[in-house]
Order: C-alpha cells, then structure tokens, then sequence
C-alpha cells in the first residue's frame, strides 16, 4: 500500500508529517529523516486505533468485520 505524506518545515525547524489520505496521522521530527520514521508509525497507531473502535462498536446481522491486506 502506498499513502501520501506531506512534510513541511515549521517554525522551530523541525518538519512537520501528515499523511493526506489518513488526516489523524500526523507528526514531526527534528530532521526530515526522522519524521518520515515517525509519520509510519503515526500510520500504524491511527490504523490500530481505529480497527479496535470498530471492534468495540461491533455491527448488526446485516455488517461483518474483515482484516483487508493490501
């Protein structure tokens, strides 16, 4: 799967990461390098979060739950 980051350096210089198709996924790093590490596991931790939301929540007789691998 690949998922489009938008990096920016901010006022500290540091870089700031959001990925666009996962708008909660966001983070920052002192060097570019370091934020694109970061932003994967921001990725990982939002993609974790939600699944287990919808886990919780659960669904009626007509909805399933299905890990997709892409």
């Amino acid at each position: 799967m690949e998922l489009t980051v938008r990096y920016e350096k901010i006022e500290d210089g540091w870089w700031m990461a959001a990925c666009v198709e996962i708008p909660e996924a966001k983070t920052q790093g002192e060097t570019l390098e370091e934020a694109r590490e970061n932003i994967k596991d921001a990725v990982r931790l939002v993609v974790e979060a939600k699944r287990a939301q919808a886990e919780r929540e659960g669904g009626t007789e007509a909805e399933s739950l299905e890990v997709l691998t892409i």
